[in-house]
């Protein structure tokens, strides 16, 4: 009994944050369901609406190219929104089988790919919007601009901060 009582007592060290290893990978499941919980709505609504545009009268005005570049994007958006609620289909079928560290990794991979698309996705719809509204070279910056930001507050910021550098 008094190992038992000292290894919970390490687990709880260990973690800086006097949790167990079980309670951190449960505060860590619903960090993560939070998370996407603010990002599913709206790449399920992204996707929904770029699923619409090939009914629309002025989607026969796009040139080839940008036609191409709006299935790179409808592409994109569907693949985020699989990536952003695979961890809610992998937390069903593997609800109460014991893999819940199988589950958190997962799904924080599905995230970050997800998210990644959902980045492609966002600058590929700013470039389409700004080509069909302001010309070729509005939509090629306005792509780049997108991606740009995308990059730096998503990716390398973060980034920046793990690795200790203050921002």
């Amino acid at each position: 009994m008094i190992d038992i009582a000292r290894r919970g007592y390490a687990e709880r060290m260990e973690s800086g944050r006097n949790e167990t290893a079980a309670e951190r990978l449960d505060r860590n499941w619903n960090s993560l369901m939070q998370e996407l919980r603010v990002v599913q709505t709206g790449v399920q609504l992204l996707t929904g609406f770029l699923l619409t545009l090939p009914f629309q009268g002025r989607f026969t005005i796009l040139s080839e190219q940008m036609r191409m570049v709006y299935l790179a994007v409808v592409a994109a958006s569907i693949g985020a929104t699989i990536c952003l609620t695979a961890p809610v289909a992998a937390h069903r079928i593997l609800f109460r089988r014991h893999r819940i560290e199988n589950v958190v990794t997962a799904a924080h991979r599905y995230a970050i790919v997800g998210l990644g698309l959902l980045g492609v996705a966002t600058s590929g719809v700013a470039l389409l919007i700004f080509d069909t509204v302001g010309g070729t070279v509005a939509g090629i910056v306005a792509g780049i601009v997108s991606g740009s930001l995308f990059a730096v507050v998503w990716l390398l910021h973060p980034w920046r901060q793990r690795r200790g550098k203050s921002a």
